[in-house]
This record gives structure tokens, C-alpha cells and sequence, in this order.
């Protein structure tokens, strides 16, 4: 693991204690593994022996990378209040980056529930306990083997206190089944996941709600009917914008918005009203497209192939 000294932001950023940015960010972080066989979970393509090669060093490049980025995205100010994220393994990668990587000094508290995805990877929620006090959480089970699907991603429900929000601020984190190769079957299952989703919505109505995830889909997806009757989307929505605002993910020479962050009617006046993409540097390769960890089953020593989305709640 690389040991140097961490860039002065980060020192900047310890001793910041007074602007609060209450910054909610979510990432898709590409199959953060660690190194070690778990004998329930499909993983066996992320060992140090597997068709990965997922070594240490690698792994340990990957949370320091993610570290960075994190640290950019707080820019000059405090550090994101919440930070959402998909495809983590398990709590030894959120234990390793909180506690082992620089991202130590942002001392985060995490959430994660271990769900029953074959592969093993979850959603999750860093937290600054310094602008938010966590109240309760819990997972949210799709029903997927119980009508015949492949198990998939429980739904992290969370909630608690910030200062820029009255009342209890819930935070709803979502990593939907992947449209690839799916066929009929696969879009059943998607259905059923934004059923499962919008049933918790429901249960939400007329608090103060913020949706976040990788739904693999477009903000013109049929499955965001449903969901826009409750959640109002900051993402942009008209082909025009989309296009100049390029998106999070690139597959087949276009840019998309896989990635989504969405208020309840009541959030409107208390946040921003679109997203920021992360597109720093670090995370581009030499095309200017997401410098991802791996293409297929080869190493490309990159960062992650989303790039992170971002909306500030407004100082009341």
C-alpha cells in the first residue's frame, strides 16, 4: 500500500469546522473486492490467484484512488456528508477504507447489510457524524428468489438529522438489476425491483426523501414512470441536456446517465436543483471517458467505469 504523505487538502479539510457543504454524493465504485474467499459469495474471480488477478497491491491502488476522489469532491470545503455507493464486497473494504487509506483522516462511520447478490456486492453509505446524526437503518429485501430471479441488491434505507434539513431526512440508496443480456425475464425482475422500491417510497410519502443509485437505466427509461409520480429527478431529463451534459458512464462509444439522485416533492426547496458529475482528471483516461478498474478480465489499472454524482443541500 503507498504510504506517501496525502495531498494538503486533506489537512485543510481536518481543520474545517465551520462551512458545511452537507454534500450528498453517490458512486458506483466497479466491484470493490477485497482479497479473500468468502465461501457463500461468488468471488472467486477477485482473489490473487483468480481470472482478475486481484492482488493487494491492486486493491490497495484502488482505495487510495477512491480516497482521492472523495477529497476532490470536497473541494475546499467540508468533507460530503453522505457518500452512497455501489458494488462494495463487504465491511472489510469499507472498514479498510474509513480506517486504512487516507480517507482515514475524513473519519467517516459507514452502513452496510451483507444482501443475498451472488457475486457479494451491496450498497452502502459512508457518513460524516459530524453534519448528520443517524436515527436508523434498514435493508430492504427485493423478493427475487422467492418468484424465481437471480438474487440482487437489497435497498439501503437510512435516516436520521442535518442541519439544512427540518424534520428527519431519509436517504435511499439503489443499485437496480442490470439490463444486459436480459431479455424478458431480466425486465420482469427490474419491475420487480422498482415495485419493491416504490412500495418503500410509498411508506415515504410526504417526508423528506432523497433517492440515490445506479438504476442501469436512462433518465427516458420506462421504469422511471413510476418513480417520477413520487420523486422529482435532478438529472437532466431533455435529449438536448443530455447530450451536452454528457452523462456518468460510457459503454459503446456513448455517454450515458446510469446514475440518478431524486427528491420527494418536499426536499425541492432544500436542495440543488440538478447534480454535478465528477469528471476530475483521475477519473478520465486519454479519451476523456470513465479510466475504468478493469476491461472485461483485463487489468486497466483505472479507477471506476461510473463517474460519481454529486447535489448540495442550500444553507438555511
Amino acid at each position: 500500500m503507498c504510504r506517501k504523505a496525502f495531498p494538503l487538502l486533506f489537512l485543510m479539510l481536518l481543520t474545517c469546522s465551520e462551512a458545511r457543504a452537507q454534500r450528498i454524493v453517490f458512486w458506483n465504485v466497479e466491484n470493490l473486492f477485497d482479497c479473500n474467499d468468502d465461501s457463500l459469495k461468488d468471488d472467486q474471480q477477485f482473489l490473487p490467484e483468480g481470472s482478475y488477478r486481484w492482488t493487494r497491491g491492486r486493491y490497495w491502488k484502488k482505495l487510495d484512488n477512491l480516497s482521492k476522489t472523495i477529497a476532490a469532491i470536497a473541494g475546499d470545503d467540508a468533507w460530503p456528508m453522505i457518500v452512497g455507493m455501489c458494488e462494495v464486497e463487504n465491511d472489510t473494504c469499507l472498514r479498510d477504507l474509513t480506517r486504512r487509506s487516507p480517507l482515514r483522516m475524513a473519519r467517516y462511520a459507514y452502513i452496510h447489510e451483507e444482501g443475498p447478490d451472488v457475486r457479494g456486492i451491496d450498497v452502502a453509505m459512508l457518513y460524516d457524524s459530524t453534519q448528520f446524526q443517524l436515527l436508523g437503518h434498514e435493508a430492504v429485501r427485493i423478493p427475487s428468489a422467492e418468484l424465481g430471479y437471480r438474487p440482487t441488491r437489497d435497498i439501503l434505507h437510512a435516516w436520521g438529522q442535518c442541519p439544512s434539513v427540518p424534520d428527519t431526512l431519509h436517504l435511499v440508496v439503489v443499485h437496480l438489476p442490470s439490463r444486459a443480456g436480459s431479455g424478458r425475464e431480466g425486465t420482469e425482475h427490474r419491475r420487480l425491483a422498482v415495485k419493491t422500491l416504490c412500495d418503500l417510497l410509498d411508506e415515504l410519502a410526504g417526508k423528506k426523501v432523497l433517492l440515490m443509485g445506479d438504476f442501469n437505466a436512462e433518465p427516458t427509461d420506462k421504469i422511471f414512470r413510476s418513480i417520477n409520480q413520487r420523486m422529482k429527478s435532478l438529472v437532466p431529463q431533455e435529449k438536448k441536456e443530455l447530450r451536452r451534459a454528457q452523462g456518468t458512464y460510457f459503454f459503446r462509444n456513448v455517454w450515458g446517465f446510469l446514475d440518478h439522485i431524486l427528491v420527494s416533492p418536499s426536499m425541492l426547496g432544500f436542495v440543488e436543483k440538478s447534480v454535478t458529475v465528477g469528471k476530475f482528471p483521475l477519473l478520465l483516461n486519454e479519451q476523456g471517458t470513465p479510466n475504468r478498474t478493469f476491461q472485461g478480465p483485463v487489468y486497466k489499472g483505472g479507477i471506476s467505469d461510473h463517474l460519481p454524482i454529486w447535489v448540495d443541500l442550500l444553507s438555511k
